[in-house]
């Protein structure tokens, strides 16, 4: 297996306008790639886990327990 040359140099190469840019209708020279791997990338999944499930449990709880000791001392003011 031959490696591909790195991107084409600029001097050189036909088509080219100055700044990089080709004539409109032209093809721009072709470059150098990385190749893609042998698989997609996992997905990550949209799945609450068990430890953001426990934090949201127990900061509903203290949230309850703050409201119920609030109505409660409003309670005996009035």
């Amino acid at each position: 297996m031959t490696a591909k040359p790195p991107d084409p140099d600029p001097q050189r190469t036909p088509g080219l306008e100055r700044g990089g840019g080709v004539s409109p209708g032209d093809t721009p020279p072709g470059s150098a790639q990385t190749p893609a791997g042998p698989k997609d990338p996992p997905i990550p999944s949209r799945a609450i886990g068990p430890v953001v499930l426990v934090v949201i449990s127990v900061m509903t709880l203290m949230v309850v327990i703050f409201v119920v000791a609030e109505v409660m001392n409003w309670s005996t003011l009035f």
